[in-house]
C-alpha cells in the first residue's frame, strides 16, 4: 500500500501548519526558562504563557488582570464534545446516505469539501469502510469523552483561554469533514463486507485499547477528589497514582494521541492528510502533557524522578 499521490490541498496545509504551530510552541516552552527576559518582552512571554495553558498549569500563572477578562471556565471543554457528537453524527448520517443511497450532499458541503480539497477528485485511495468507521470511531470518542466530562471528571475552578476555546470548537468540525475529505465520489470497490482487512481490525482493537487507558485515566484523576461514596471532597490538586500515572504524568494525553494513530490505521495508512491531523495532535499533546509534568515537578519535591510526561520511556 502506497500513500496517495495527490498532491497537497488546502487541508494538508492547514494540518501542516497546525502541527508546526504547536510544535514551535513546545520549543518556545522548553527553551523559555533558559531565555533571558527584559521588561520589553516580559508581556509577550505572559501572553504566550496565557495562549498556551489552561486548567492548573493556568491557575500557577502570575497574570495581569487584563488577560484575566479572556478566560472562560475549563468545564466548557464538554461543548467540544457536545459540538463533535452533533456535527459529526449529522456527517456520518449524510456519508451513510451518500453511501448507499447514492445521494449527492448537501450543496453546501459539496461546495465545502471542494474547495479544502482544492479539486474534485477522481479516485480516492482509501476504502469506503474505512471512512465509514473513521467517522463511526469518531462519534463513538467524542460521546464517550462528553459522558466523562459530564458524569467523571471534577472540574475546579481552573481556566483556559477564549483562543482556545474558539480553537476548540472549530477543531471538530474541521476534524469531521477532513474524515469526508478522504473519500469524495463515493464509488467504491466491492461491498463494504468485502473491503474489510486486517488494518480496520488492527485499528479497532488499537482504539478500543487506547479508549480504556484514557478512561481509567481520567477516572483515577477524579478519584482525587472524591471519597468513597463518589461525593466530591476536594478541588485541589494531587499527585496521581495507579496504572499509566507511574510511568507518565499524563497518560490520557497519550491514550488522545494512540485514539488518532488507530484511526489512521483504519485508514489503512493511506491518508496523507490524517498523518498530519496525527502530527498536529501528537505536538499539541506533547505541550500539554510538558506543562503539567513540570507543574507536578515544581509543586512536589517527592515526585517519582522516573516518570515522563506523556510517551513513556520516551518524553
Amino acid at each position: 500500500m502506497e500513500l496517495s499521490s495527490v498532491g497537497w490541498i488546502v487541508i494538508d496545509i492547514l494540518w501542516a501548519f497546525l502541527a508546526s504551530c504547536f510544535f514551535a510552541a513546545f520549543c518556545a516552552h522548553k527553551i523559555s526558562p533558559h531565555v533571558p527576559r527584559g521588561h520589553e518582552t516580559r508581556g509577550v512571554h505572559m501572553l504566550f504563557q496565557d495562549l498556551i495553558r489552561y486548567g492548573k498549569t493556568k491557575q500557577s500563572l502570575k497574570r495581569d488582570d487584563w488577560l484575566r477578562v479572556f478566560d472562560v471556565p475549563k468545564r466548557w471543554f464538554l461543548h467540544f464534545y457536545a459540538i463533535s457528537v452533533g456535527w459529526n453524527g449529522f456527517l456520518l448520517a449524510l456519508y451513510l446516505n451518500f453511501t448507499y443511497q447514492h445521494q449527492s450532499y448537501p450543496v453546501w458541503l459539496s461546495s465545502l469539501l471542494d474547495i479544502i480539497t482544492g479539486v474534485q477528485r477522481n479516485e480516492s485511495p482509501v476504502p469506503q469502510l474505512s471512512t465509514l468507521l473513521v467517522q463511526l470511531l469518531l462519534c463513538v470518542h467524542s460521546l464517550r469523552r462528553l459522558l466523562e466530562c459530564l458524569f467523571v471528571s471534577v472540574f475546579s475552578d481552573g481556566a483556559m483561554h477564549v483562543v482556545q476555546y474558539a480553537f476548540g470548537l472549530g477543531y471538530y468540525i474541521v476534524l469531521g469533514l477532513t474524515v469526508l475529505c478522504s473519500d469524495r465520489v463515493g464509488k467504491g470497490t466491492g461491498t463494504l463486507l468485502s473491503q474489510l482487512d486486517w488494518l480496520h481490525v488492527a485499528g479497532f482493537v488499537l482504539f478500543i485499547g487506547a479508549s480504556l487507558l484514557q478512561h481509567q485515566s481520567i477516572a483515577l484523576l477524579a478519584r482525587l477528589r472524591t471519597g468513597k461514596s463518589g461525593a466530591v471532597e476536594t478541588l485541589a490538586h494531587r499527585v496521581p497514582h495507579g496504572g499509566w500515572f507511574e510511568l507518565v504524568s499524563c497518560p490520557h494525553y497519550f491514550a488522545e494521541l494512540l485514539i488518532y494513530v488507530s484511526l489512521s490505521i483504519v485508514f489503512g495508512g493511506l491518508s496523507l492528510t490524517w498523518w498530519l491531523v496525527v502530527l498536529c495532535v501528537l505536538f499539541n499533546q506533547a505541550l500539554a502533557g510538558q506543562l503539567c509534568h513540570d507543574l507536578y515537578i515544581s509543586k512536589y519535591e517527592l515526585y517519582p524522578n522516573h516518570r515522563r510526561a506523556f510517551i513513556p520511556y520516551v518524553l
